[in-house]
């Protein structure tokens, strides 16, 4: 099962990939993460990719194209794949099916979770995340027992340089103009459901499985 998750950025796409991630047992390929390893690491791609996550915007499509498809080939995304953060622009759809098309693959779901600005950026600027072990929090939806300090390892919690006002309202403003246009493309396809990310992540995620199946 190939499934995409959209959604701008806070409306909870990661909660709910980790659910569809053990529920399916397909691997999660979040661009996002994969290139915040490679700034953790210092790599070239990662310096480069850097400078545009920082101030809030994407990072090139051929850049973005030339990750993905390399972490499709891998192995584990032979019986099925979950992207997050990939693909935001249609350039980066159209570059997908084709490559999907090479490989004898289609897309066989996407799932767009739309939730409203002023939550998406309650949700944001509240997100606090160990230096650590990567482990999120919420100032008021799941704060830590002590106050900056992460509850499984002890690491100090820190606020994301993409999770200020500024830059969230930025990130909004980008997913708006440059990734929107992606729910036409799949609406056109005909494989797009949309959800309501405001009813709650269980009562989203039993949404979810009922279009997946069992």
């Amino acid at each position: 099962m190939n499934l995409i998750l959209l959604g701008p950025p806070g409306a909870g796409k990661g909660t709910q990939a980790a659910m569809i991630v053990e529920k399916y047992n397909i691997p999660h390929i979040s661009t996002g993460d994969i290139f915040r390893e490679n700034i953790k690491n210092g790599t070239k791609l990662g310096k480069k990719a850097k400078a545009y996550m920082d101030k809030g915007e994407l990072v090139p499509d051929s850049l973005v194209i030339e990750i993905a498809e390399d972490r499709l080939r891998k192995e584990d995304c032979k019986e099925g794949f979950l992207l997050d953060g990939f693909p935001r622009t249609v350039e980066q759809a159209v570059a997908l099916d084709a490559f999907l098309a090479d490989e004898g693959k289609k897309v066989d779901h996407v799932l767009d979770i739309d939730v409203d600005k002023p939550e998406l950026l309650k949700r944001i600027t509240g997100r606090r995340v160990c230096q650590a072990c990567g482990a999120t929090f919420h100032v008021t939806g799941m704060p830590p027992k002590v106050e900056g300090v992460c509850d499984k390892c002890g690491g100090e919690l820190i606020q994301r340089a993409d999770d200020t006002v500024e830059t969230a309202e930025n990130r909004i403003e980008v997913y708006n103009s440059q990734t929107k246009p992606l729910l036409d493309y799949y609406d056109r396809a005909g494989n797009i459901a949309h959800l309501d990310g405001a009813i709650g992540k269980d009562n989203l995620f039993v949404k979810i499985t009922e279009i997946l199946g069992e």
